[in-house]
């Protein structure tokens, strides 16, 4: 029968994606270790910078561990001296995700078999109205001024992200991952930004910064009209105001906007002219919103303060109550 391993006998796993980085939460069984070792898997260099000897064979490794305090660096559970001190009690310190990568492991858990019934079932098709609400709570988050409603909301956010690159690493004939959405990313924040990383004409304002961006974008994507790339899909009041800044950059004359007298044409020419005169119409108009709100409500406050029922209320007595 194997001895029971000295209660200050480890193995610490070392994180793959940076095995030079030791979990902070070794750092114990390290100070304390009577002999460190590191098996086959782990590489010199990481092992000579730890002080850690190469790891006996499993028996010897053992016999060892029973007199003093062994530690093991490994890569995997699944090494063979690592696979013998565990089994015979020693403590396996994992290494520590961060909590990004935590993130997109829960995601990962979540669409797995065996994890919940209802991620399983989503499409990017059933996902979109999640999105959609999601991004809206931010939104409201972001213009009440509500810092512990920001942090949440961008989780969720974030959620939908995660969400949506696993479900695209599952596609048969197209798949890509969450790495490939942020090599993507990144691949176009550098591309656009040669003043920053490359060698390029250096850009001291942000308009410019913005008139370059767009410069770019029309170069890398070969776009035949500078509308091409609008999502047409956007809120009406968005749309509206992303056209009029387009066409502005390829300096159409204000004087084209649509002239007739149907609302569509009068509600776009509000915003576009809006929006070419440095305001953010969609900003103003929510703004405008929920100031109206505010009012019906201290209206609806002042009715009852007075004994009215807000519910009852006719032209009259929506105005004596007015904010």
């Amino acid at each position: 029968m194997t001895p029971a391993p000295h209660p200050g006998c480890a193995v610490i796993l070392l994180p793959a994606a940076n095995p030079a980085a030791l979990p902070a939460s070794a750092a114990p069984a390290l100070r304390t270790a009577d002999a460190l070792y590191a098996t086959a898997g782990v590489e010199e260099s990481v092992a000579l910078a730890a002080g850690a000897k190469a790891a006996p064979e499993p028996a010897e490794l053992l016999a060892e561990a029973a007199r003093g305090a062994v530690v093991l660096l490994a890569v995997a559970r699944t090494e063979r001296a690592a696979v013998a001190l565990a089994d015979a009690g020693a403590a396996v310190i994992e290494p520590e995700l961060p909590p990004l990568l935590h993130a997109v492991a829960v995601m990962d858990t979540l669409r797995s078999p065996g994890g919940c019934p209802w991620d399983a079932e989503q499409t990017h098709d059933s996902l979109r109205q999640y999105l959609i609400e999601e991004t809206y709570e931010l939104l409201d988050a972001i213009e009440t001024r509500d810092r512990p409603a920001l942090l949440e909301e961008l989780g969720d956010v974030l959620l939908q992200v995660l969400f949506h690159a696993r479900l695209a690493a599952e596609d048969a004939d197209e798949p890509f991952d969450i790495d490939d959405v942020a090599e993507e990313l990144v691949d176009k924040l550098v591309g656009r930004h040669p003043h920053v990383f490359a060698d390029a004409e250096r850009i001291h304002t942000a308009e410019r910064q913005q008139h370059r961006w767009e410069e770019l974008k029309q170069q890398e994507k070969q776009r035949e009209s500078v509308v091409d790339g609008v999502a047409l899909g956007q809120p009406a009041v968005a749309l509206a105001a992303k056209l009029a800044s387009r066409t502005e950059r390829a300096d159409l004359p204000a004087e084209l906007f649509p002239r007739g007298d149907d609302v569509g044409e009068r509600l776009f020419r509000a915003v576009a002219e809006a929006k070419r005169a440095g305001a953010e119409p969609e900003g103003e108009l929510r703004a405008a919103a929920r100031a109206f709100a505010d009012a019906v409500r201290a209206a609806e406050a002042a009715a009852r303060a007075d004994g009215a029922d807000p519910a009852q209320l006719d032209a009259e007595g929506w105005r004596r109550y007015w904010p």
